[in-house]
C-alpha cells in the first residue's frame, strides 16, 4: 500500500458529509438511527425509486451530514437505481456532494462474506471507517477477531459497536473524523495486472471520443458488469461502439486467464481470505447456534410454512379488524370537527368547503394512519428480529413461479387490507424489477374499500337462499380472489416487457435472531407514518377538494341552503311537536330531492351524462358512472355518492333498505330496471379491478417518484376493468336469456 495526498477539504472543514453502507441485515438503519438521533429526512434521489434518507448530528469540530444508502451485497449496478449508492460515493449527485468519508458496516459474525462489499468501497478511493456490527453477538457466538491486526492489514480506522444497544457510538463518531483527516492510502490492486492494463486502454479508448476523466471504477464496472447501468450509460455517448470494444477487451482478458465476471469475485475472495488470514477464529460451540436450531422449524417446508400462515393471519387480522377502533375514533373527530363547522357557519359554499372538502380531505389521509402504523409495526418487528428474512426465503419459490420474489409476499397479502401501506411495504424489496411488478399488482389485491360495494350489491341481488345458503359467502369470496387472480397474468407481462430480464438469484443472509429493540420499532413506525402523511397526504387532499368542487358546481344552491337553514333551526328547537315533525320530514324529502337534483346538474353529474354511452355496454345509467367517479378518492364513496342520487341524503350505508330498494326500483326511461344480478356483478367485478384510489396512486408516485407510473397504473387498471366489467354483463345477460 501507498500513501496518496491527503483530501485538503476533508482535513480541514468542520463539516463532513458521510456516506453509510452495508449488507442487508447488518443492522446499518440502527446504526444511522443511532447516530442521527433519530432526526431524519425522507425523500428519493432525483430520477430514481431509490429513497433518500439523511440524518445530522454536531460534534465539538462541527455538523456531520449523514446520507443513509440502500442495503446491498455489492457495487455491480444493473440499473439506474442500483447506480445511485455509486453515484453518491463518487460525488456525483448534486444536492449530495463528494463525500468525506464512508462508513461501511458488516456483520462482525460473518466478516468474510461482508467484506466483498468493502473491498469494493475502498476501490472507490474514498476514506473508509469499518464498523464491525452485532459485536455482542458474534462474541456470543464465539467468534473471535483481532482487531488492531485487521485494522493495521486493511489500513483504515475499524470500530465495533452494538447498534441496537448504541454501543461504540462515540468511538465510531471518532473515528469517523479521524478517517475524514488522515492520508488516504491506495488501495490494495487485487486483480490481475492484465486487468489494470485493460482499464488503461479503455480509459484511452474513451479519451480519444472526448469521454476524459472518468473514474477508474466506473471503467471497471464497464468490464465486469455485462450490460450493467455502467457500459448502458457511457454506450449513450459513445453511439454503439462502447459494447462492441468492451466485448473484445473480455475476450482478451479471458485469453489472459482473467474470465468476466467470475475473475471479480475470485480476486475478491482470494484478497479478503488472504486479509483474514489468522484474524478469525470460532471456538467449536458456534456450529450450531440457537438460530439454527430455531430455524429447523421456522424454515421447515412443513412446519415453517404453517408458521408463515398463521403469523400473516395475525397480521392481517391487525390490519383489518385491530385497526378498526382507531380508525372509527378518528372519523368520529372528523365528525365532531365538522359538526362544530356545522354549528358555527350557516349553511353555504364555505361552509361545503370546509366539511366535505377541507375536513374530508384531512380525514382522508389521517384515517389510513392506524393501518399503515399497524403494517409497519409487524414488518419492523419481524425485521429486527431476523424473521423477515426467513419468510423471503419461504415464499421465493412460490413468488418466483409467478414472476416476484419472497419479498413480495408481504406487500402484497397487506394490500388486502389497503394498498398504500402494501405499497409502502415494498420498500423491504431490493431489487428494483421486483419492487416495480409488486408495486404495480398491489392496487388489485381487494381492499377493505370494496367490501362496502360488494356487500350493498351481493345483499340486494344474491338470495340468501342461493345455492343452498352458500351463495352470498361465494359471490363474496369470488369478488376477494377475481384482483388477486389476475395479478398473475398482469406480473407475468409487465415482467417479459416494461421489467425484462433474468430474475436475480435469491441471494440473502438469514441474520441470527435477536430480541427486537423498541426504540428501534418504533422509530420505524413513526419514520413510515410521519412519510405516509407527509409526502402523500398532500396529494391525497388535494385530489379530494379537486372532485368536491366537481360535485358542488356550478349548480344553484340558495334553495337548498335555505331548506338546510330551516332543518337546522328546527333540530335546534327539538322537541318538536307533531307539526314541527311534519314539517321537518318534509324539509328532509326536500333537502334530499335538491341534493340529488344539484348533483345531477353539476360538473360531475355532467361527466356521468356524457360517460353513459361509454358505459351503457356494461349495463349501466349515468347515475352508476357519476358513483363510479365521485369514488375516485375512495372506493366506499359511491353508497354516499348513490344515496344523493336516489334522493335519501349521503349518510346511507350499505346496509340501508331505502338504498337497496331504490336500486332495485331504478329503471331506465322506457321503464326497463336498470339493475339485475349481472349489472351488479359487472358494478363489482369493475371496482375489484379498477384503481379508483386516488390515495393510492399519490403513494405509488411518490414510492416510483415518477407521475408515469401511477398514470399507467391507472390506465392498465381501468381497461382492465372495464373489459373484464363488459364480459361479465354480456355473459351474465346471454346466461340469463
Amino acid at each position: 500500500m501507498s500513501a496518496t495526498a491527503p483530501s485538503p477539504e476533508s482535513a480541514a472543514t468542520d463539516q463532513l458529509t458521510v456516506v453509510l453502507i452495508g449488507n442487508p441485515n447488518t443492522g446499518k438503519s440502527t446504526l444511522f438511527n443511532a447516530l442521527s438521533g433519530m432526526q431524519a429526512r425522507i425523500g428519493n434521489f432525483p430520477g430514481v425509486t431509490v429513497e433518500k434518507k439523511t440524518g445530522r448530528y454536531r460534534d465539538k469540530q462541527g455538523e456531520i451530514t449523514l446520507v443513509d444508502l440502500p442495503g446491498t451485497y455489492s457495487l455491480s449496478p444493473r440499473s439506474a437505481d442500483e447506480m445511485v449508492s455509486v453515484d453518491v460515493m463518487l460525488g456525483r449527485v448534486p444536492d449530495v456532494g463528494r463525500p468525506d468519508a464512508v462508513v461501511c458496516i458488516v456483520d462482525a459474525s460473518n466478516l468474510e462474506r461482508n467484506l466483498y462489499l468493502f473491498s469494493q468501497v475502498r476501490d472507490l478511493d474514498i476514506p473508509v471507517v469499518l464498523v464491525l456490527n452485532m459485536w455482542d453477538l458474534a462474541t456470543r457466538r464465539g467468534v473471535t477477531i483481532d482487531v488492531d491486526a485487521l485494522r493495521e492489514r486493511l489500513g483504515v480506522p475499524i470500530v465495533t459497536t452494538s447498534a441496537h444497544r448504541r454501543h461504540g457510538m462515540d468511538e465510531l463518531r471518532s473515528a469517523i473524523r479521524e478517517a475524514a483527516a488522515r492520508e488516504r492510502i491506495a488501495p490494495d490492486r487485487v486483480f490481475p495486472q492484465t486487468f489494470y492494463e485493460e482499464v488503461e486502454r479503455l480509459q484511452g479508448w474513451l479519451t480519444e471520443r472526448d469521454r476524459e476523466g472518468v473514474p477508474t471504477y466506473l471503467l471497471e464496472r464497464m468490464l465486469f458488469d455485462i450490460g450493467g447501468e455502467s457500459e448502458h450509460r457511457f454506450a449513450q455517448s459513445t453511439s454503439d461502439e462502447l459494447p462492441a470494444y468492451l466485448q473484445e477487451a473480455r475476450a482478451r482478458l479471458a485469453e489472459n486467464g482473467c474470465r468476466v465476471p467470475a475473475a471479480e469475485t475470485k480476486h475478491r475472495y482470494a484478497w479478503i481470505r488472504e486479509q483474514l488470514d489468522g484474524i478469525v477464529t470460532r471456538t467449536e460451540t458456534d456450529t450450531l447456534t440457537a438460530s439454527d436450531r430455531i430455524d429447523r422449524v421456522i424454515t421447515h417446508r412443513v412446519w415453517g410454512l404453517l408458521f408463515f400462515a398463521g403469523l400473516m393471519f395475525l397480521v392481517f387480522q391487525a390490519i383489518y379488524n385491530w385497526a378498526g377502533p382507531f380508525m372509527e375514533l378518528i372519523e368520529g373527530g372528523q365528525e365532531i370537527v365538522a359538526g362544530t363547522i356545522q354549528g358555527a357557519m350557516p349553511p353555504g359554499m364555505l361552509r361545503s368547503l370546509l366539511i366535505d372538502g377541507v375536513v374530508a380531505g384531512v380525514g382522508g389521509v389521517i384515517v389510513f394512519l392506524p393501518q399503515i402504523c399497524f403494517l409497519f409495526l409487524f414488518i419492523a418487528i419481524l425485521e429486527d428480529c431476523g424473521y423477515m428474512a426467513r419468510a423471503a426465503f419461504l415464499m421465493d419459490k412460490l413468488m418466483t413461479r409467478l414472476g416476484l420474489s419472497g419479498k413480495s409476499f408481504v406487500p402484497l397479502m397487506s394490500s388486502f387490507a389497503c394498498a398504500i401501506p402494501g405499497v409502502m411495504a415494498t420498500r423491504v424489496i431490493e431489487n428494483r424489477r421486483d419492487r416495480m411488478v409488486t408495486i404495480l399488482v398491489a392496487p388489485l389485491m381487494s381492499c377493505s374499500a370494496r367490501l362496502p360495494v360488494y356487500l350493498l350489491l351481493i345483499a340486494t341481488f344474491v338470495p340468501a337462499t342461493a345455492l343452498g345458503g352458500w351463495g352470498q359467502g361465494l359471490a363474496l369470496f369470488a369478488m376477494h380472489l377475481v384482483g388477486a387472480l389476475v395479478a398473475i397474468p398482469v406480473a407475468w407481462i409487465l415482467r417479459k416487457t416494461f421489467f425484462k430480464g433474468e430474475t436475480p438469484p435469491f441471494v440473502m443472509e438469514l441474520p441470527a435472531y435477536k430480541w427486537p429493540s423498541p426504540r428501534v420499532v418504533l422509530h420505524r413506525v413513526y419514520d413510515r407514518g410521519m412519510a405516509f402523511v407527509t409526502r402523500a397526504g398532500t396529494l391525497i387532499f388535494c385530489t379530494t377538494v379537486l372532485v368536491w368542487a366537481a360535485g358542488y358546481f356550478p349548480g344553484d344552491h340558495t334553495e337548498l341552503q335555505a331548506v338546510t337553514a330551516e332543518i337546522e333551526q328546527l333540530e335546534e328547537a327539538a322537541p318538536l311537536d307533531e307539526a314541527g315533525e311534519e314539517r321537518l320530514a318534509e324539509l328532509a324529502q326536500a333537502q334530499q330531492r335538491l341534493s340529488g337534483q344539484l348533483i345531477e346538474t353539476s360538473y360531475l353529474g355532467r361527466i356521468g351524462h356524457a360517460i353513459e354511452p361509454v358505459v351503457r355496454p356494461l349495463g349501466w345509467d349515468w347515475r352508476i358512472g357519476v358513483g363510479a367517479i365521485a369514488s375516485f378518492p375512495a372506493r366506499e364513496v359511491i353508497i354516499a355518492t348513490l344515496g344523493t342520487i336516489y334522493s335519501l341524503g349521503g349518510d346511507v350505508d350499505e346496509e340501508d333498505p331505502g338504498l337497496r330498494q331504490s336500486i332495485r326500483n331504478a329503471t331506465w326511461p322506457d321503464g326497463r330496471p336498470v339493475y339485475n344480478v349481472p349489472v351488479a356483478f359487472s358494478i363489482m367485478v369493475f371496482f375489484a379491478l379498477c384503481a379508483q384510489c386516488a390515495a393510492t396512486l399519490m403513494v405509488i408516485r411518490r414510492e416510483t417518484n415518477s407521475w408515469g407510473w401511477p398514470i399507467f397504473t391507472f390506465t392498465y387498471m381501468t381497461l382492465l376493468a372495464y373489459v373484464a366489467a363488459l364480459a361479465t354483463y354480456q355473459i351474465g345477460m346471454l346466461l340469463m336469456a
